[in-house]
C-alpha cells in the first residue's frame, strides 16, 4: 500500500450538525427606501451589533406578486453591516434569483423566533443568592486581647476565655463569655432586640443590645463569680 493510500484512510474532515444562533431579518414589505432608513436607525442604537453580522433574509412573508430586487436588497444589508448567508423563501422567482447569486435557500420556517431587542445593551446579571439569615455560632477559644475585635456575623458569639479591657465583641445574635468580660460587648447589632449578653464575670467597659448602650459597668459586691453564674451589675458613677 502506497503512502497516498495510507493517508487517504485518515479523514481530513467531519460533517457535524450544529444549532447556531443567527440573526434573521424578516421582510414584511418590499420597500427598500424605508428599509434603508429604518436599518440606519437600528445601527445608531447598537453600532457594535451591525459589524459583519451573519444574516438570514426571511422573504417568505412577502406577497407572492411583489417584484423584489434581490441583489439590491443584499447590497443594502451589506451597507449596514449585515452579511447575507442564506434566504428563507418559497416563491419560485425568489428561489431562482437566490440560486443565481449562489445563495443557500431555506424552506419557510414554522419554528418560533424571538424578536431581537437592540435597546437592551447590557444583559441583566444573574441575581446573587441571598445570604442565609442565620449562620453557625462563632466560637473563640483563646483570650481576646485589648485592641482585638471579634465579630459573629449572622449568629451568636461564644468566647471560652478572658476578654481584656480594650477588646470588642460584636454579634448579630447573642454573646456568651465563659470568663471575665472586661472589654466591650455589642449584641444584636443589626437590630435584634431579643439578643442577650451572658458572662461569668461582668466588668465590661460597655454593653449594648440592638443599639441600646450601657456602661461602664462594675460588678456588685455580692457578685458570685461562680462558673455558670451571671452576676448582677450597676453602672459606674460618672
Amino acid at each position: 500500500m502506497s503512502q497516498a493510500d495510507l493517508l487517504d484512510q485518515v479523514p481530513v474532515f467531519q460533517l457535524k450538525g450544529s444549532m447556531l444562533a443567527i440573526t434573521v431579518l424578516e421582510l414584511a414589505q418590499n420597500d427598500l427606501e424605508r428599509l434603508d432608513r429604518q436599518l440606519a436607525a437600528k445601527v445608531e442604537q447598537a453600532p457594535d451589533f451591525f459589524n459583519n453580522t451573519p444574516l438570514v433574509l426571511a422573504l417568505d412573508k412577502l406577497p407572492a406578486s411583489c417584484d423584489l430586487d434581490l441583489p439590491a436588497l443584499i447590497a443594502l444589508c451589506r451597507k449596514h453591516g449585515l452579511r447575507t448567508l442564506a434566504l428563507r423563501a418559497a416563491d419560485p422567482q425568489v428561489v431562482e434569483a437566490a440560486n443565481a447569486l449562489d445563495l443557500a435557500v431555506l424552506p419557510p420556517s414554522g419554528a418560533r423566533e424571538r424578536k431581537l431587542d437592540l435597546s437592551a445593551k447590557v444583559a441583566a446579571e444573574p441575581a446573587k443568592p441571598a445570604e442565609p439569615a442565620y449562620r453557625p455560632t462563632r466560637i473563640v477559644t483563646t483570650p481576646v486581647r485589648g485592641g482585638q475585635q471579634i465579630y459573629a456575623q449572622g449568629g451568636d458569639l461564644i468566647v471560652l476565655a478572658t476578654v481584656s479591657p480594650g477588646a470588642e465583641l460584636l454579634a448579630d445574635g447573642n454573646i456568651h463569655v465563659y470568663g471575665p468580660l472586661r472589654g466591650r460587648a455589642l449584641a444584636g447589632i443589626k437590630g435584634d432586640t431579643n439578643a442577650r449578653i451572658f458572662c461569668q464575670q461582668l466588668g465590661a467597659e460597655m454593653v449594648s443590645i440592638a443599639g441600646q448602650y450601657k456602661g461602664p459597668i462594675t460588678p456588685r459586691s455580692d457578685s458570685t463569680d461562680m462558673p455558670g453564674a451571671t452576676p448582677s451589675f450597676r453602672p459606674a458613677p460618672r
